[in-house]
């Protein structure tokens, strides 16, 4: 895979992402308490009330270029509504009640799952680095699922029947 180069950066990032997370652990909503009517026929109720919100006033984000990875500094800098780590993802305020953001932020913590940590940040980097942030491929299927939410539906057939194998 031809993101084996920011294999280097990734303690430094995983580190960075659990200091943010620890750091914001006492602002964390469940996304049930949220109580949205259409995420349920989407996401099963043990991920809504595992996956974690935080609505904040500033989306925290890597700070790639001054880790000397210059190339992302267009992505450390795009006006994002919302940015997933893991279980959790940080939301602006504003759009702490639009639950089609949710939507595409689950589908990103689904990504973190089924690929672990290591590979999500590799795939995306990867994506990012090639393609910048519409078209990378996580990213893009996240805004394919959000406008087709029947993908959904497909992903999690396919992930019973296949498992967590990452696709490459």
């Amino acid at each position: 895979m031809g993101s084996d180069r920011y294999l280097p950066f990734l303690p430094i990032i995983l580190n960075w992402i659990q200091q943010t997370l620890d750091a914001h652990a006492h602002e964390r909503r469940a996304v049930s308490s949220f109580n949205f009517p259409r995420l349920p026929h989407y996401f099963s109720e043990g991920l809504l009330n595992t996956a974690s919100v935080v609505p904040s006033d500033r989306l925290p984000v890597p700070p790639l270029s001054a880790l000397g990875l210059p190339k992302f500094a267009d992505f450390e800098s795009q006006p994002a509504r919302g940015i997933t780590y893991r279980d959790t993802y940080f939301l602006w305020r504003a759009d702490a009640t639009d639950e089609s953001v949710h939507f595409h932020e689950l589908v990103h913590v689904v990504q973190w799952q089924v690929l672990g940590p290591r590979d999500f940040l590799l795939l995306y980097a990867a994506g990012l680095a090639e393609s910048g942030y519409l078209d990378c491929r996580l990213e893009a299927m996240a805004y394919d699922i959000s406008a087709d939410p029947t993908l959904a539906i497909r992903c999690t057939q396919w992930r019973r029947k296949f498992g967590n194998r990452p696709w490459r």
